[in-house]
């Protein structure tokens, strides 16, 4: 009951700081925020995103996931990118943050970097939202306008980082995402970012074997044959680098590969969305965007509280 009333009160305090931040950072934030001092931002980060996708297949994924893992943990602050000197930082191997990930951001900022207007000028917050745009744009998904003027934290700790879990069912799902003022509509539009990437075995073997009735039989054995001979699986496995709402369609045959994916469709509460979002993958793309909106306003550091870091793995 103790530790029930910790984690109680630990989540009053994230709302209540979420809800005092809301309205500064609505009023800070920006599309145009760069245009007098580096016009070609978008463009550059464009086109460098575009070289790392040739590169390889797994920077988009992995340049979704870096955002909303940074975003979740302090806010947006680009904290996730620093490299803390007594590895206690925010990305252990334990949460499995990709490397293609980080050189997407490191390849985008030395391109802006690059550019004189630009140098030095840019957060390297700016660059993972701007890079997780392009991630997802040409991955096939929404093109959404960004909004621009975060500035960059200082601190990175891992005893800071808190997601969810891979066995997380509804309740818990919407208890964390409502922590970063998220309703269960985004959280299950944010949900199909899973259409692209894939997750170790560790994370979902236990479900195999007949473990869970939810899955699909036929999958059941696909994944247990395919972590015989690798360690992970797509998400999606249709179209695992394609940005669309195969994922809702995967759900309502069992195909879900995480728990937490699975239970979207499994809980009354939660299966009409994925009907809908499986039938109308406009609406989706729409929800996905106001999601990521809201997302990207989570925690958003100032001049006062930040800085624009000229190497986004460590402090100036």
């Amino acid at each position: 009951m103790h530790s029930m009333a910790n984690l109680a009160a630990i989540v009053f305090v994230v709302i209540l700081k979420v809800a005092v931040l809301w309205p500064f950072t609505a009023a800070q934030l920006r599309p145009d925020y760069y245009a007098g001092v580096c016009p070609n931002l978008e463009g550059i980060v464009r086109s460098s995103v575009k070289q790392s996708m040739v590169k390889s297949p797994i920077s988009a994924p992995a340049t979704l996931r870096l955002f909303f893992h940074d975003c979740a943990t302090t806010g947006c602050d680009a904290s996730v990118m620093i490299i803390g000197s007594t590895g206690d930082d925010e990305n252990p191997d334990g949460y499995l943050l990709k490397p293609e990930g980080f050189q997407t951001i490191l390849d985008a900022k030395a391109a802006v970097d690059s550019d004189p207007q630009c140098r030095y000028k840019v957060s390297c917050a700016d660059i993972i939202a701007l890079a997780t745009r392009e991630s997802v744009s040409q991955s096939g998904g929404p093109n959404y306008t960004v909004e621009l003027g975060r500035y960059d934290g200082r601190k990175s700790t891992d005893r800071s980082v808190r997601l969810p879990d891979p066995s997380d069912n509804l309740d818990s799902l919407n208890a964390f995402f409502s922590t970063l003022g998220l309703s269960q509509t985004d959280m299950i539009a944010l949900s199909g970012g899973h259409t692209l990437g894939a997750a170790d075995c560790d994370f979902f073997k236990y479900r195999t074997g007949g473990n869970d009735q939810s899955m699909n039989p036929s999958f059941d054995a696909q994944l247990q044959e395919t972590c015989a001979k690798q360690n992970f699986a797509f998400l999606d496995d249709v179209t695992p680098i394609g940005f669309d709402n195969l994922y809702y369609r995967n759900l309502q045959n069992g195909r879900g590969l995480l728990g937490s994916d699975q239970v979207l469709y499994t809980d009354e509460r939660s299966r009409g969305t994925v009907d809908f979002y499986a039938a109308n993958q406009g609406t989706f793309f729409s929800d996905f965007v106001i999601a990521m909106t809201k997302l990207g306003r989570v925690g958003v550091k100032t001049a006062a509280d930040g800085e624009l870091r000229r190497d986004c793995r460590y402090p100036n």
